[in-house]
């Protein structure tokens, strides 16, 4: 048999033959010493081998005095394989379960980021008070040598329009903060979501 490339899996498996077919029981020098010969497992990698068959129950080991013996019979390999099996098993399932778990966070964090005519129409009423104001702005100089009165209700309007922007602004920022904190998401995400432009800001 060829001594060179094998891969660790087919190492695996005959080792694991190797104790299945001699149904005995070994030190890791006698394996040292055999393996390479009935099985073409290179010497210096027994060792390796060996350790994963053990980490995966699949060689059973004990210390008796100063030495370690290995085994392995067909029989409780096979309830090894069973044992790992429903291992594998059990742990795909939590994965499944967390995956489920993920994917409705991620659901919920969209939840409500969606178009929506609420989100039109408030974008739409702080855009015409916007507008209002920048209107009355532009009055108020017009007017502004003109009558005291006049001017005074223009700039009473104006002050009234002024200050429903910024309310409307200013509940456009709590619900951001509340969607910053809840989701976990950057703000920059928030306003691009949402349309907000970057020099949104109170007037």
């Amino acid at each position: 048999m060829s001594k060179k490339g094998l891969s660790l899996a087919e190492k695996r498996k005959r080792l694991e033959a190797l104790f299945h077919e001699t149904k005995d029981f070994y030190q890791l020098k006698e394996l040292e010493k055999d393996a390479p010969k009935s099985k073409g497992i290179v010497a210096n990698t027994v060792k390796d081998v060996l350790q994963s068959l053990v980490d995966d129950n699949l060689v059973n080991t004990d210390k008796i005095g100063t030495s370690n013996y290995y085994w392995s019979f067909p029989s409780s390999a096979l309830q090894s394989r069973k044992a790992r099996i429903e291992e594998l098993t059990q742990e795909l399932q939590k994965f499944k379960e967390k995956n489920t778990e993920l994917q409705s966070n991620i659901d919920l964090a969209y939840d409500g980021r969606e178009k929506s005519d609420d989100r039109a129409i408030l974008l739409k009423k702080v855009a015409e008070l916007e507008a209002i104001n920048k209107k009355h702005q532009e009055s108020l100089a017009r007017f502004r040598e003109c009558d005291p009165a006049l001017l005074e209700a223009k700039e009473n309007h104006a002050n009234l329009a002024l200050e429903c922007g910024n309310r409307w602004t200013e509940n456009i920022y709590l619900l951001q903060s509340y969607c910053l904190q809840k989701f976990n998401i950057e703000r920059a995400d928030f306003n691009q979501q949402f349309g907000i432009p970057e020099d949104f800001d109170t007037l």
